[in-house]
Order: C-alpha cells, then sequence, then structure tokens
C-alpha cells in the first residue's frame, strides 16, 4: 500500500506513527497548513483545487491502493475528492458516528460530503456504519437525504440508536422498517458482528471498495475527537476492515477523526464550527495518546490486509 498524510492541521503528522513512517520514507507527507483555514468545515473551490495540485506529484502513477491520514473530521469532505479519482464502479463503507448526509446547504462541507460522493458518476452507494449521534432526531428537520436511503443508494447502519420520528414515507429496506411516523432502525450493537459483516459484503454491488473511517465513531475510550462520538469498539472496526479487504477490492482507505484545535480566518466557518461543535474542551497528553495508538492498529491493519 501507499501512505500518505495531508498535513493540515498538525493534528497526525507529529504522532508516532505516523511521523516515524514518514522519516523513514514509508509515507508521504503533503503540507497543506496553509490551506487548513479555507478547507475546513467548509471547502472552497480554489483550496480543493490548490489541494489537489499537490496530491497528483505524490501519486506518481502508482497503481497501489492509497492510504491516506489528514487529520480532524472537520475535513471529512476530502474524501468525496479521493474518491473522485478512482476509475470504475465503487461502492463507499463508511465508518461515523455522523451520517454526513445533509442536503442543504449543496457545499462541500464535512456534513453533507455523502451527497458530494453520490454526485461522482463510479459511486454505486455509501454505506455507513455507526452513528449514534443526534443526526438521526428528527432527521428531515435536519435536511438529511432520506430519498437515498429509501431507494437504497445510502444503507445506514446505526450502532445505538431510536426510532427517527418522520412525516414522509420511506418503506422498509435492509437497514430500518417504517412503522406510522419512526423509523426503526437496525441498532448493530444488538446483532451478531460477524454475521452481519457477511450480510454486508453480499450486499455491496462493485468488485471495488473504499473504505473512509471516522475516529468518532470510536468510543472516549479509544479516541479523541472534535466531535461527538459514538460508541463502537476498536476490535469491531478493525474486525470490519479484514473481512471487507478479504471479499473486495479496497481502491483506497481514508481516516480522519484526530483532534486539533480549530483556527479560522473568517466569522462564517468559526460561526458553523461554534454551533455545530461539542463544547470545546482541551485534551490531556494522554487523551490524544489513544489516537496514536488506534491509528498504529489501524495501520497495522491495513498493511497486513493489503500486502
Amino acid at each position: 500500500m501507499r501512505l500518505q498524510i495531508i498535513d493540515l492541521d498538525a493534528g497526525v503528522a507529529a504522532q508516532e506513527p505516523l511521523r516515524r513512517r514518514i522519516d523513514a520514507g514509508a509515507a508521504t507527507r503533503i503540507d497543506a497548513a496553509d490551506l487548513a483555514c479555507r478547507l475546513r468545515i467548509v471547502a472552497s473551490r480554489g483550496a480543493l483545487q490548490s489541494l489537489a495540485s499537490r496530491l497528483k506529484p505524490a501519486a506518481g502513477g502508482s497503481s497501489e491502493p492509497c492510504v491516506t491520514f489528514y487529520g480532524s473530521g472537520d475535513f471529512h469532505h476530502l474524501t468525496a475528492g479521493l474518491v473522485a479519482a478512482v476509475e470504475g464502479d465503487v461502492t463507499i463503507v463508511h465508518f461515523d458516528n455522523h451520517p454526513d448526509w445533509v442536503r442543504f446547504p449543496a457545499t462541500v462541507n464535512c456534513g453533507a460530503w455523502v451527497n458530494r460522493a453520490l454526485e461522482l458518476p463510479q459511486v454505486r452507494k455509501v454505506v455507513t456504519i455507526g452513528p449514534c449521534s443526534d443526526d438521526l432526531v428528527r432527521p428531515e428537520l435536519q435536511f438529511a437525504n432520506l430519498d437515498a436511503v429509501a431507494d437504497g443508494r445510502i444503507a445506514l447502519f446505526p450502532w445505538r440508536h431510536a426510532p427517527s420520528r418522520v412525516w414522509g414515507r420511506y418503506g422498509a429496506t435492509a437497514s430500518y422498517r417504517q412503522q406510522g411516523g419512526h423509523l426503526h432502525w437496525r441498532n448493530l450493537a444488538d446483532e451478531d458482528w460477524d454475521a452481519f459483516l457477511d450480510e454486508l459484503v453480499a450486499a455491496i454491488p462493485t468488485r471495488a471498495v473504499w473504505l473512509t473511517i471516522d475516529k468518532d465513531v470510536l468510543g472516549p475510550q479509544d479516541a479523541c475527537t472534535n466531535w461527538d462520538q459514538g460508541q463502537m469498539p476498536l476490535g469491531y472496526l478493525l474486525a470490519a476492515v479484514e473481512r471487507l479487504a478479504g471479499a473486495r477490492a479496497i481502491a483506497g482507505i481514508d481516516v480522519c477523526g484526530d483532534w486539533s484545535q480549530p483556527r479560522f480566518r473568517d466569522p462564517f466557518r468559526a460561526g458553523l464550527a461554534f454551533f455545530d461543535h461539542p463544547k470545546a474542551v482541551t485534551p490531556t497528553p494522554d487523551a490524544l495518546a489513544r489516537n496514536g495508538a488506534v491509528n498504529e492498529a489501524l495501520i497495522g491493519c491495513f498493511e497486513r490486509v493489503l500486502s
């Protein structure tokens, strides 16, 4: 595999597991700190174009699957741009505490990137695994793309969540059933994980799979992020990666969810961060060390399954 770090916010490049690989020449660091303020939360077109121009030389025409780390989940919308380089049909498997399915505003932002990915002709489906967040509380009022869920372009499997109150009619899919004014989700925390992974693999419509991981899908015991966090145990995430890599061709992987101090140059993004983020807490060194340990475990898993 090819390992690259987009250094936007110093959230990952200085971490021991990644710094060591950068120093040894086993990973490529792309300096993008000057773009961070224009990419965080909502991306400007110019910043995206500048980033793309820096990523192209790093690829060097390699056909190996690329694993990309890029810091905070505030930048999760970079996934859509990374997947845009995939040739041929692909399914995105998305591990996250948030569905990132907002339809309005139709910008390139961290809460809406799934819709930008679905606009790519090669993306057949997005499977989102692990949400526990309040994004599923009255999702229509939060501009959720429930139409894509109903027609199967998005399959959403919460780790644990109460039924969602809705007004529309969305039928039933493999991930929920509607009873009256509520969508009753399958709670993966209550299911056999191996059986679910077998079902997941069988339902993927493409040979190629892109994995995108936001570490806020994990609980605070495993990760320290800028967002509210879920409950999926790390072992379950690693088992899913191994199962998917054994059954499908991995087109690429991206990982976010490392903590960094949000910095902005404009009141618009600062306001969005203020209202969207949970109350700001400065993490302890021990809390930040969890991210390094999780990243080490993830890289070890990727090296095993992609070798």
